[in-house]
């Protein structure tokens, strides 16, 4: 697997961890998915991945706190943060720590290859 085309998807909800990466494999993407920050992190996702599909909001570490550790590991990563809680002061917020986009579910195909693709070309 290589580092530039491998997308992580990091959330608790099942459902985008079984369909996200079947979307991202049709268009020949590298796709992980894990259920929890934690489990990226224990299994070297930050080491691997060319970008990473983040929930905001997850049960134990959340999206947001993972940014941050990976920021104080010194990993650059960019990220796509996906959530089904719209607020626009969060996703300004994300963005100005460096995400390439914050997408409110549901989004579009569209919107999601295109944040990927952006966030693959910064890696």
């Amino acid at each position: 697997m290589t580092k530039n085309k491998l997308v992580s998807i990091v959330d608790d909800d099942e459902s985008i961890r079984e369909s996200l990466p079947d979307l991202l494999r049709l268009f020949d993407y590298e796709v992980e998915p894990y259920s929890s920050a934690e489990e990226f992190l224990a299994a070297g996702g930050p080491e691997r991945t060319g970008c990473l599909v983040l929930d905001i909001s997850m049960p134990g570490m959340s999206g947001l706190e993972l940014q941050l550790e990976l920021a104080r590991l010194g990993r650059t990563v960019p990220i796509v943060f996906i959530t089904s809680h719209p607020d626009e002061t969060i996703a300004s917020l994300v963005v100005k720590r460096g995400a390439v986009a914050c997408l409110f579910k549901p989004f579009s195909q569209a919107a999601i290859l295109e944040a990927v693709a952006a966030a693959l070309a910064q890696s």
